[in-house]
């Protein structure tokens, strides 16, 4: 079953978390309280309305606890962020993102029972976004507006495969350019490379072609 999404705070690195959720085909909630960037989202997420996150009955209303994850990404309101991951806390939310201002924030919404803090201004909302789709997506590079080198744990389809048997510059049309193994990298691995647990795979290819490979091949469903 699909996973949803919402994102709180539509601001440049909420707004980045969205569009790219929204591009890889997931569902996304958009919610924030000024109304001129909840109407620039309404063609780019599946909804998006104004609400007040702080609000326990408005998210009720919204239908917040059939949410899988939520991200909050509330600008330079820290008030509002404690709050909002409170409200989500009490509310059971599975999984909640929270973009922190400083140290001192994050260690309050760490305290308060966040799953994963951020700092935007350390991790770009491209490599955020497919690390909250799978937790086996450790990084994400953008070489251009059309390239990247994405670093994954290998999933389970791919364990006791050779990259013979996965064949991913066909199927996909990326190339894996190294494999880290425990302190190892083997830079052009052999294509007789059988895959094991734990190995990280670093690959290089157009987002689209990445994007295809993630969703076959890395995401796993996980609670």
């Amino acid at each position: 079953m699909k996973k949803e999404y919402a994102v709180i705070g539509l601001g440049r690195f909420g707004g980045s978390i969205c569009k790219e959720l929204s591009r890889e085909g997931m569902e996304v909630l958009a919610i924030d309280v000024d109304e001129d960037k909840v109407n620039e989202y309404k063609d780019i997420a599946s909804h998006a309305v104004i609400a007040d996150s702080t609000d326990e009955s408005v998210l009720k209303e919204l239908g917040i606890r059939n949410i899988d994850h939520v991200i909050v990404a509330i600008g330079d309101n820290i008030q509002a962020s404690i709050l909002s991951t409170l409200m989500l806390k009490e509310l059971g939310i599975k999984k909640i993102t929270v973009k922190a201002q400083n140290d001192y924030h994050e260690k309050v919404l760490n305290k308060i029972g966040a799953d994963q803090v951020v700092h935007p201004e350390r991790d770009m909302g491209k490599r955020i976004a497919h690390n909250i789709i799978s937790n086996n997506v450790l990084d994400y590079l953008e070489l251009s507006d059309d390239h990247s080198v994405v670093e994954v744990k290998a999933g389970e389809k791919m364990i006791g495969k050779t990259l013979v048997d996965l064949d991913i510059r066909a199927r996909y049309g990326c190339n894996v350019v190294a494999i880290k193994r425990d302190r190892e990298i083997n830079v052009s691995p052999m294509a007789t490379e059988t895959i094991v647990e734990g190995d990280i795979l670093i690959i290089i290819g157009e987002d689209k072609d990445i994007s295809r490979f993630e969703k076959h091949l890395v995401v796993e469903d996980d609670d």
